[in-house]
């Protein structure tokens, strides 16, 4: 709030002054102090006139219209009557005997009423100066009192009573109250339903402490309100809005009721506003505001929202208090008067007035004080002092003009101090509407015509400068005009907007609209305008082209006032509508594919009373009431904040500033959007608008960024296309828009692309109209497709009209022909002319038409002439079906060497078994492959079991198997027939077969591996009752029953080859069971029948349980058996395989084996050597196996024979004369051989104990130098490995295994004896020289505990 000024009268000095404000109009205010004056200001603190008086001021008050201020002075009966509009003071005889005390003018009519000292009253009617008086009202001093708006007037008197009389004086009601009345006023009483009785309520305060309410017509019925002590008294109260009544109190306290019969009493607001005391409270419904004033300071409430305090003002100088409040009734001005004698008026509500040029801004910020600046271009603004409170103010680009009625006063802006000069003021010929400047002009509108002259032109000069327009009154009223820097627009009643070059006052262009034009706003240029008509409709013109380029704005709201340009230099399409609430965002698109359009971009909210002056680049300077501007940022354009602000941004807001980038045209902007956190589907919209607003370039950008690769193709393709409309038309065609492409295309310089455009489309019916027009020579092809196109959607008359009309009959396009013929043919059979289409079909060279017109023809059962098409065309799968249908048989055994299909075969085959032709059945049968007719036929009708049985094994056929089956049981060759049910798996049946006929054997054999479980069990049960009990014991066995399988076993009598122990040794190695285990042993040991069986059994026993070395224990019994009956291979053969078993199970092996091994093995190498005439090695081994003679019981004579004979000859005489010695023992003397007896004796008669010396070779384990054919080592006591193809101990270097068992030989020896042997001498499996290999790291093999010691 701003201080207007100051009154500070020496002679008001220490009183309360009594002041009143004129009513509706406030243009003075009239004040009394103590003196006998009454002084008259107006609204800008200059003294107006004074009136003087007899004595001190009592009481005034202005009329109803503010035309005539009535005074009473002591020790006056006159009532003084000024009259405002002349300034000329009159004076009326009151007749009045006693002091008057109390003066109020009539709120409808020209009556005052004056009280006196004494309660007499007077009623003085202004307009017929007839007086009445009333003697008496009241018995003592009228102190206050109030008018109704029905002419009713309340009086209070010392005397405590309340008076209420007509208009003519006549006492209506008179009520006496309980202490002195202060401040009546008449009022609504806030209820339920509305009474149209008017103002019925009366208030008034009593002794300062009680409300008392009452109705007019109801006195005795009262309502009294008393309010808690704390507050103090009433000071003062006021009613407003819907019936609510605010009071203040003494002590300072702000209490808001209602007078709503239902929240009557209640407090609806409260506050201690001032620390000490309330002096005033006023209300301004014009504003909605209320002010209170205590100790030194006012608040001003709004009253919508009492909490909200708008404005709090200090008079820190005041140091004696405060007293009355008062506010102009326009509330533009609240008077304070002050207890030491002063008044101080401030500024509550300015008018909203100012304009702008350019971004430069001029408004008003007090009374006289108008503001010029430019904060766009950060000017500091220049503050004008002005001469009359303006109605208007207009803005140029070096000029402020101001204005009110029919003058105007002109300021030039300078860049000396203080920054304007005062020019001129210019009277007009009527009272100014409107005033715009430019550089040069100044234009004024008034009376229906705007009169434009220069600014600053000489005077004798300004009269030729100066033109009225309009030039003849038939052209109709001027409503509204606009300047820009070369043109003046105005717009009138008769629809009209003309534009005037101001060079030369010539009119430029006019363009007629519908009705009346009220407002025009052109843009910075003055090259579009938008205007708003007598409907209240917007619309945007340009004026250079105005007979085709005037669009209605979408969306105007009714309610807009004016309208403002975008000021920024590159967002100059864009515009603001505003009404009081709202500002719109329009933007004008220039180039789109639809031609130039406007779009409402969006709203924005305007708060309470602000004015826009001006937009730049989204940011609206508005004007306020309180003189000052505010920055309003545009809703549509929030991604500008965006932009300049790294936040993270939800998608769904990214999309919608977006959207509003796109609706402005700020490329740019948007392009930083979809950078920062586009999705796919925001690059797309994008590209979209790119598309519409025709940017050809930047679209590419976009959609390369999105990966939208075929559109950037498509986009390259036209990039460099001038013709405006024919781009546009190929970017409608990529949106989808057909026909607005279609459109444009047709209207730029390449029609022929909406043809194109059509047939890629599939829209033959405008293909055909646009090849009319454009390139008959194209009809016979879209004729073609369109036709194809017919046939597919089932509208074959047309189609055949379109075949034919598709006909060129030039030999250049003969497949085009050929397509058109063939569709002609097929349209001909589906309109039922079969002989013509046939006939073409069939000269046709296409076999696939063909197949087309048998397939109709087949659909529309002409089955001959379809089949006839079928076989021309080669078809002969489909011919043969189509002549099954018509049952024409020949024709199909014609075609059958050709058919492929079974079906078809099988269909013949029925029909010719039906014929009883057996053999031409089973044949079209296998054709078909249908294997159980074949079958079949071959047993019941061809009597050949033979090809059925071949067959049924080719095709394992379930179904024939039985058939086959049930052949052979009819012939009783019951083998067969349960061979065949096992084939057909009739398991049951083949069970209960060969049970019936006692083939339980065969069918056992059949079912083999594929029986289950169940089967093997009935097989074994079977044999169980025949007491076959090998069988039953095999089959207990395959179903797992081991213990009931060892059971039958075991009963076998021992004749039966020993198979039934064999199969008990598997049958237990497989329970694993230790009960059937022992049971099986002490079989074998003969504890159940006293009969041992043979030891092997027992060995295969421990070899099927895994049992190893019980299983060693046994094949040395056993080698012990075999070799005491001299069986040595077979004794050999035990030992070496249970001594592999046992290296691969990693068991140890016996020492005891090993040398048995060792032993045999020597014997058996003997025979090997001397056959090979190797006497030496030959000697060595017998010399071993006679030491260990006692294991050769069977043959020691011919042994130790053998020994002396080959030591001999190898000349190892002396130990040929120790094994001769030997046999010269009685026990062995008499079985000598006579051949050899007589040299033996002379060997022993004549020792010769000469002896080879035998070679050393080292040790493999520590090295030292041994005989080699020692296995002990006699130094590090290792049992040595030997060779088996020496018997001799290994050697590191000469070192081979066999690849078969892996037992150790030294290779040289090896090789030499595979010259003549092709066994290995030990495993005894085929080996050649080729598969050894000498081993150079034998270590692996030279582990020591491989046996056990």
């Amino acid at each position: 709030m701003k201080s207007v000024f100051i009154l500070d009268d020496k002679a008001w000095a220490g009183s309360n002054l009594l002041y009143k404000w004129q009513k509706s109009l406030g243009n003075y205010i009239a004040v009394a102090g103590q003196d006998n004056s009454v002084k008259i200001f107006d609204r800008h603190g200059h003294k107006w006139t004074e009136l003087n008086l007899p004595g001190r001021c009592v009481g005034m008050d202005w009329d109803k219209d503010g035309d005539i201020l009535a005074v009473i002075a002591a020790k006056s009966s006159s009532i003084y009557l000024w009259d405002a509009s002349v300034n000329k003071i009159s004076q009326i005889e009151s007749g009045m005997r006693d002091q008057m005390s109390f003066i109020l003018w009539s709120k409808i009519s020209p009556l005052l009423a004056v009280g006196t000292a004494k309660g007499n009253l007077l009623i003085y009617n202004q307009q017929t100066s007839r007086k009445i008086p009333i003697l008496g009202k009241h018995t003592k001093k009228i102190t206050c009192g109030c008018w109704s708006s029905q002419n009713l007037l309340a009086l209070g008197s010392d005397d405590n009573s309340l008076s209420i009389s007509n208009h003519e004086g006549d006492t209506v009601r008179q009520i006496t109250l309980r202490g002195e009345p202060a401040e009546i006023f008449f009022s609504v009483m806030k209820t339920d339903e509305r009474s149209g009785v008017g103002e019925s309520t009366v208030s008034v305060s009593v002794d300062k402490k009680i409300l008392m309410l009452f109705n007019v017509n109801d006195p005795e019925n009262r309502i009294e309100l008393t309010f808690q002590r704390h507050y103090g008294n009433i000071v003062s109260y006021r009613w407003y809005g819907d019936g609510y009544i605010l009071i203040g109190f003494s002590h300072g306290y702000f209490v808001v009721i209602s007078t709503h019969i239902r929240e009557i009493g209640q407090e609806l607001y409260q506050a201690h506003n001032h620390k000490d005391s309330l002096n005033s409270v006023a209300i301004s419904p014009s504003l909605n505001k209320a002010a209170s004033c205590g100790d030194n300071s006012i608040k001003i409430h709004e009253l919508s929202e009492l909490k909200d305090i708008s404005n709090v003002v200090r008079l820190d100088d005041e140091t004696k208090g405060l007293d009355q409040l008062s506010w102009t009734d326009d509330g533009q001005l609240l008077a304070i008067s002050t207890q030491k004698g002063t008044l101080h008026v401030f500024l509550t509500k300015l008018p909203v007035l100012g304009g702008s040029f350019g971004t430069r801004l001029a408004y008003l910020t007090s009374l006289l004080e108008v503001t010029v600046s430019n904060q766009v271009e950060e000017e500091s603004p220049v503050a004008i002092e002005v001469e009359v409170e303006p109605t208007f103010i207009a803005m140029g680009p070096y000029h402020v003009a101001v204005g009110m009625n029919n003058r105007a006063w002109f300021y030039a802006l300078t860049d000396r101090e203080p920054g304007f000069q005062k020019l001129k003021d210019i009277e007009y010929l009527g009272t100014i509407a409107s005033m715009c400047l430019n550089s040069d002009y100044a234009a004024a509108l008034f009376e229906g015509k705007v009169q434009l002259h220069m600014i600053e032109g000489k005077d004798q000069e300004e009269k030729k400068q100066m033109k009225l327009f309009p030039d003849d009154d038939m052209k109709g009223r001027i409503l509204c005009h606009a300047l820009t820097a070369d043109f003046l627009y105005y717009g009138t009643d008769s629809g009209n907007v003309v534009c005037v070059l101001v060079e030369d006052w010539e009119t430029v262009s006019s363009y007629s609209h519908l009705v009346g034009v009220r407002k025009v706003f052109p843009d910075v240029n003055g090259t579009r305008l938008v205007f708003i008509d007598d409907k209240n409709s917007g619309f945007l013109l340009s004026p250079a082209n105005a007979t085709d380029s005037c669009f209605e704005l979408p969306n105007f709201s009714p309610t807009i006032t004016g309208v403002l340009w975008e000021n920024w230099h590159t967002d100059r399409g864009v515009f603001v509508a505003y009404d009081d609430d709202k500002v719109y965002t329009y933007a004008l698109h220039k180039t789109t594919i639809y031609g130039p359009r406007v779009t409402l971009v969006g709203t924005t909210p305007l708060l309470f009373s602000q004015k826009p002056l001006l937009l730049y680049n989204g940011e609206l300077t508005c004007q306020t009431t309180s003189g000052k501007t505010s920055e309003v940022s545009l809703n549509t354009h929030s991604f500008l904040k965006h932009s300049s602000s790294t936040a993270a941004v939800s998608p769904t807001d990214l999309s919608e500033q977006l959207g509003k980038a796109l609706l402005l045209k700020r490329f740019h902007e948007a392009w930083a959007l979809c950078k920062s956190a586009g999705s796919a589907s925001d690059w797309a919209e994008l590209g979209k608008a790119c598309l519409v607003h025709m940017e050809v370039e930047l679209a590419i950008q976009v959609f390369r960024m999105s990966g939208n690769v075929g559109m950037v193709l498509s986009l390259q393709d036209i990039q460099g296309i001038e013709d405006m409309n024919l781009l546009a038309g190929h970017l409608a065609m990529f949106l989808g828009d057909y026909n607005l492409a279609q459109d444009l295309y047709m209207s730029s310089s390449c029609p022929i692309a909406a043809l194109e455009m059509r047939r890629d489309l599939l829209n033959w019916d405008s293909a055909l109209m646009l090849a009319k027009r454009l390139a008959e020579d194209q009809i016979p092809f879209i004729s073609k497709e369109y036709a194809v196109h017919l046939e597919f959607i089932g509208d074959y008359v047309n189609a055949l009209t379109h075949y034919e009309k598709g006909m060129t009959h030039n030999a250049k396009f003969e497949e085009h022909d050929e397509a058109c013929k063939a569709g002609v043919a097929r349209m001909s059979i589906r309109m039922g002319d079969i002989r013509r289409g046939a006939a073409q079909a069939i000269q046709h060279p296409s076999r696939v038409l063909k197949k087309e017109c048998g397939a109709i023809l087949e659909t529309m059962k002409q089955f001959s002439e379809a089949a006839q098409l079928y076989e021309k065309g080669q078809y002969y799968d489909k011919a043969a079906s189509v002549y099954i249908r018509c049952k024409n048989w020949a024709k199909v055994g014609e075609l059958l060497p050709h058919v492929s299909s079974p079906k078809i075969h099988l269909q013949y085959a029925k029909a010719k078994e039906a014929d009883g032709k057996y053999k031409e059945a089973a044949q079209a049968y296998e054709s078909a492959k249908d294997w159980d007719n074949v079958i079949r036929v071959l047993l019941d009708h061809l009597n050949n079991p033979e090809d059925a049985v071949r067959i049924v094994r080719e095709t394992q056929s379930i179904d024939g198997a039985k058939m086959v089956a049930r052949f052979f049981l009819r012939l009783n060759d019951y083998g067969s027939a349960i061979h065949f049910l096992v084939l057909s798996q009739c398991n049951d049946e083949a069970f209960q077969l060969a049970q019936q006929h006692g083939q339980m054997e065969i069918y056992a054999d059949i079912i083999g591996p594929e029986a289950t479980q169940e089967d093997y069990q009935s097989i074994a049960l079977y044999f169980e009752g025949e007491k076959k009990h090998l069988q039953a014991g095999k089959f207990f066995q395959k179903c797992g029953q081991y213990s009931r399988a060892l059971k039958h076993f075991l009963k076998c009598p021992n004749t039966e080859d020993n198979l039934a122990v064999e199969m008990a040794i598997e049958t237990v190695g497989q329970a694993k069971d230790p009960s059937l285990t022992n049971q099986l042993i002490d079989y074998l040991m003969g504890e159940s029948d006293g009969m041992p069986k043979d030891a092997k059994y027992l060995f295969r026993l421990y070899m099927a349980l895994q049992q190893y070395r019980e299983a060693a224990r046994t094949a040395i019994i056993i080698a012990r058996e075999e070799q005491s009956a001299g069986n040595y291979r077979n004794a050999h053969d035990v030992l070496f395989s249970m001594y592999t078993e046992l290296q691969a199970q990693k068991i140890k092996i016996p020492a005891e084996m090993a040398t048995n091994l060792m032993i045999l093995h020597s014997y058996l190498l003997v025979k090997t050597h001397v056959k090979r005439g190797d006497h030496l090695k030959g000697a060595r081994m017998l010399i071993r196996v006679s030491n260990n003679i006692s294991k050769f019981p069977a043959h020691v004579v011919p042994i130790l024979t053998s020994a002396v004979i080959e030591c001999r000859r190898a000349g190892l005489k002396n130990s040929a004369f120790s094994f001769a010695a030997m046999l010269m023992r009685p026990e062995y003397r008499s079985d000598i051989d006579p051949k050899y007896r007589k040299k033996i004796e002379a060997m022993v008669r004549r020792p010769d104990t000469s002896e080879l010396e035998e070679e050393s070779t080292p040790c493999p384990f520590c090295g030292f130098q041994l005989p080699q054919n020692d296995l002990l080592c006699i130094s590090c006591k290792n049992n040595l490995p030997y060779c088996i193809a020496t018997g001799r101990h290994m050697l590191k270097e000469d070192w081979c295994v066999c690849p078969h068992c892996e037992f150790p030989a030294l290779y040289s020896q090896f090789i030499l004896l595979l010259e003549t042997e092709t066994v290995c001498p030990m495993c005894s499996e085929e080996l050649s020289a080729k598969q050894l290999k000498k081993i150079s790291d034998c270590s692996r093999y030279l582990q020591a505990d491989e046996v056990d010691q």
